[in-house]
């Protein structure tokens, strides 16, 4: 571990990780300064939060001043990396990181590090549980944190050399690393947070970050079936395992179903986790993130009854695909976490029942035309709300064939359009919210807005 003691480091965005980051450093005799565009009343909270501790505020701006004999500089992770602070800090040779890195330089255990577009939290707390069952009886411990939960850099004390750390990385907290999990894997990769990167090809560099610092004895899971990210395979420098729906032929360790069964190759062993209707949770792209989650605990040495217990017993986490409730033989489930139109279509895709599809939200400039040809194709019912409503109208109907289309009805709010979806829904419906957009139009985040559709559909 680094030595902070004396060390001055400024810390942009007083969130969650910029808290966790100012009690760590702070803790080593690091000089801190934390700065943030928010006053000290908006901040209150997060303030007598740290109250114990030495630092330094400057708020309401990130002037440059602050580089002054500054030895690093650390984002949290909603601060983008073209922040003039930023830049001109890079300009002046002052090192730029964040509390992933600081957390991976100075972690003693094994860490599996897991990105991708979609299925990253549920791809994380299944390895999870599958860590947990396997440790039972035993003094190892699993930490589980990153992008989900909470940041794990003040838990360092606590973990041991053998326990296990899972992580969830997103593309903002890759973007600034420079170095690589153990274990890594790429779920998928598909167009999303262009608004902060850019393109597709600096949101593609962030993800390949993951793989592009390890080393000949680190292990890397890779998706097969999605090009994008398959290339990606170029980077691996020590073990590939590859994860597809059939099985790649070509690979000596992979992760695929065959005849209904969830299986696991290794070299000339073949293991089998369980057959397809024994997993509980709902959707192909939960079976996909279930291999990648057997490719990883196998990655990590975890026994397959772990991964078979996991598989039949894992209900799922809130706002991904997450059932609500049956009422008058309609069930509801509550996918709040679709942001974006492809993961919107991944819960169109998990049913066969008749479908009633509550989307909208607010707009990321994604490309809704897929969205608009599978929803013509598998949905009965569309109910629209938020900022995206008419995009989405419009799209739907420049897909519709010969005119047949779902009946599509446009709501002023997400409460509106429970209500309406409860006039439609008949007794053997499916009613999703699965918006394909953000919550930013109407809530302060997907959790908020989940909550709300979870308490409406209660009381109906």
């Amino acid at each position: 571990m680094r030595d902070w003691k004396g060390k001055r480091v400024v810390i942009i965005g007083l969130a969650r990780q910029g808290k966790a980051l100012a009690q760590f450093l702070s803790e080593k005799g690091a000089e801190v300064v934390v700065s943030d565009q928010k006053s000290a009343e908006q901040l209150g909270p997060a303030i007598e939060e740290l109250a114990a501790y030495e630092l330094t505020y400057q708020l309401g701006g990130h002037p440059n001043s602050l580089l002054e004999g500054t030895d690093v500089l650390f984002l949290s992770g909603g601060v983008p990396i073209d922040l003039p602070i930023a830049i001109e800090a890079r300009e002046r040779g002052i090192e730029l990181a964040n509390d992933t890195q600081l957390f991976l330089e100075a972690c003693c255990a094994p860490v599996i590090g897991i990105t991708g577009s979609a299925g990253k939290t549920t791809t994380t707390s299944l390895v999870g549980r599958m860590a947990e069952i396997a440790f039972k009886g035993s003094e190892r411990r699993v930490w589980v944190g990153g992008n989900i939960g909470r940041p794990l850099l003040n838990d360092l004390d606590e973990i041991k050399s053998n326990d296990l750390v899972i992580m969830e990385l997103s593309s903002f907290q890759l973007e600034l690393m420079t170095l690589s999990p153990h274990i890594a894997a790429v779920l998928n990769l598909t167009p999303d947070h262009l608004d902060r990167h850019g393109s597709m090809d600096v949101y593609a560099a962030a993800k390949k970050r993951i793989l592009a610092n390890q080393s000949e004895e680190d292990i890397a899971v890779v998706r097969h079936d999605d090009p994008l990210t398959w290339e990606m395979r170029s980077l691996v420098q020590g073990k590939l395992i590859a994860f597809d729906w059939e099985q790649p032929t070509e690979e000596e360790e992979s992760a695929f179903v065959r005849d209904g069964i969830l299986r696991l190759k290794s070299g000339d062993v073949e293991h089998e986790i369980c057959s397809v209707e024994e997993v509980s949770l709902r959707g192909k792209h939960n079976l996909m993130n279930l291999l990648a989650a057997s490719a990883l605990a196998s990655a990590a040495g975890l026994p397959i009854e772990a991964m078979t217990e996991t598989a039949r017993n894992f209900q799922g986490i809130p706002h991904r695909l997450e059932f609500v409730r049956r009422v008058r033989g309609v069930e509801w489930y509550n996918d709040s976490i679709a942001t974006t139109p492809d993961r919107a279509l991944a819960a169109v895709r998990a049913f066969e029942e008749p479908k009633v599809l509550l989307a909208g939200g607010q707009d990321k400039d994604l490309p809704w035309e897929t969205f608009a040809h599978e929803v013509v194709r598998r949905v009965d019912h569309l109910i629209l709300f938020g900022e995206a409503a008419q995009k989405i109208e419009r799209h739907i109907q420049e897909a519709a064939e010969d005119g047949v289309k779902p009946t599509m009805v446009i709501c002023e709010s997400l409460a509106d359009a429970v209500q309406e979806a409860a006039e439609v829904a008949e007794e053997g419906d499916v009613v999703v919210l699965s918006p394909g957009g953000t919550s930013f139009d109407e809530f302060s985040n997907y959790e908020v807005r989940g909550e709300r559709f979870r308490v409406l559909v209660e009381e109906l």
